[in-house]
């Protein structure tokens, strides 16, 4: 027999026990019942947590302002979202990230756990929703169709805004390694056939070059982010907000959050569109395939590393197998490819729940919140960990490249100029055919030595 404490409380639907020490109450209970589907709390996303108690606490700041809250009710309203934005009571953020009613039981979880938050901050038990009730005074003003869409684009652009710095961080990591392999001749392959020589440091470059560039694309979504339709309740009405409330909100809003936040231009537009979130997705979509597609070629180049390309090589970070003594394998590189399948499977998602919410609102925010906060913080801490335990520490084996331009007929395409097309064909063939270094068989078919053809390919 159970001899956890409870306390009674009631919805329009009628009675519930809920735990004494909780922080939320019935309508998060009636949520937890119904919501047993992921098993994955709104807590595991702690941006979204801390963007959903902002924008209460810009509401209530708004609502005491106007007169809609005793002084007492705002402060200690205020008092608990600055708990929550400081880390507690996130674990009271209890409700399933998958769940129906287009965020109603998110936003809900939120009013129960800042009103009871309040109380205690006012000495009162939890509960005593007399005096701090969590629709009437921390839901006053406001709707799920509102808050919840201001909350996750907040949150979003939080995510993107982090993950940018370590974007940077990655391409300058391959920028320093291009810049440290800058005079290491290496054969280019094109379709995995050898094509014209480059330099190793180019390779690198390149990478850099690719990341920064959706550095800018990030930089050119959050503003798209920071457009919220607060203030527009239900279906974008405004009904149960008074005359002036949108405004100080959205002031208080944007003190709080240290974000440029601005005001929907329709608010009825505003309360069903979530272009936002597909934009954000694409983005990050875009970046995750650029991260997969280097880090084949970082496995790719370090693959062997007797029987495979052997170009590079990448830091050993653990044993490789359980079986074969003193097997590495490429496991950074090969977490960022599976980061990418993941993200990549996540855009897919979010475009069908973009496209299937009818009407004046959609009701599948939630999934779509989760897969791109989750997708966010994946790609976030896999750039981190590709930096540091991979790019960071990567060795070009030089030997093993200098073999491969000796005798790769793609270093010929740089003789066309000098000595043309059908010299430079036949001295790759006759290369090919007898497995001579390709110096030797252009010095054969031309009045060229063997040393100016090399100074020639050295250029």
């Amino acid at each position: 027999m159970s001899t956890v404490e409870t306390r009674l409380e009631r919805d329009s639907l009628g009675e519930l026990e809920v735990p004494a020490e909780a922080y939320w109450g019935i309508h998060t209970a009636r949520a937890r019942e119904n919501f047993t589907i992921s098993t994955t709390p709104i807590s595991q996303h702690p941006d979204l947590v801390r963007a959903l108690v902002t924008v209460k606490d810009a509401a209530a700041a708004a609502n005491g302002e106007l007169g809609l809250l005793p002084a007492g009710v705002t402060e200690a309203i205020a008092f608990a979202c600055r708990r929550v934005r400081d880390g507690e009571l996130h674990d009271q953020f209890c409700v399933d990230v998958l769940q129906g009613g287009a965020g109603t039981s998110t936003n809900m979880n939120a009013n129960e756990v800042i009103a009871n938050a309040a109380l205690e901050h006012l000495g009162l038990p939890r509960g005593r929703y007399d005096v701090v009730h969590p629709i009437n005074d921390v839901n006053r003003s406001q709707s799920t169709n509102d808050v919840y869409p201001t909350a996750v684009k907040m949150a979003v652009a939080k995510g993107l805004l982090r993950l940018v710095p370590c974007l940077e961080e990655l391409a300058l990591a391959f920028e320093e390694r291009g810049a440290a392999f800058r005079s290491i001749v290496k054969i280019g392959r094109t379709q995995l056939q050898d094509a014209v020589p480059m330099t190793l440091g180019d390779e690198f470059a390149a990478f850099g070059v690719a990341i920064r560039e959706d550095v800018v694309r990030i930089g050119d979504t959050v503003p798209l982010l920071l457009e919220c339709s607060l203030g527009g309740t239900a279906v974008g009405t405004g009904v149960t907000a008074p005359p002036g409330y949108r405004d100080v909100a959205m002031q208080r809003l944007r003190e709080r959050s240290g974000l440029p936040m601005t005001p929907a231009a329709h608010l009825f537009e505003a309360s069903w569109d979530v272009s936002a979130l597909l934009q954000s997705s694409a983005v990050l979509r875009r970046t995750a395939i650029k991260l997969s597609k280097i880090s084949s070629d970082l496995r790719l180049l370090a693959s062997g590393p007797q029987a495979g390309l052997g170009e590079i090589r990448l830091p050993a970070r653990q044993a490789g197998s359980s079986i074969m003594p003193g097997k590495v394998n490429p496991v950074i590189p090969e977490v960022m490819n599976q980061i990418a399948f993941a993200v990549m499977g996540a855009d897919v998602t979010i475009g069908v729940a973009a496209d299937s919410g009818q009407l004046q609102l959609n009701a599948f925010e939630p999934i779509m919140a989760h897969s791109l906060l989750q997708s966010i913080a994946w790609v976030t801490n896999g750039v981190s960990a590709l930096r540091r335990f991979c790019v960071e520490g990567i060795e070009a084996d030089e030997t093993v490249l200098a073999r491969y331009v000796a005798s790769s007929v793609g270093a010929v395409t740089a003789l066309v100029p000098s000595i043309g097309y059908e010299a430079a064909a036949h001295a790759a063939q006759d290369a090919l055919r007898t497995g001579i270094p390709i110096a030797d068989a252009v010095s054969q078919h031309t009045a060229l030595s063997r040393e100016e053809v090399a100074e020639l390919l050295a250029h």
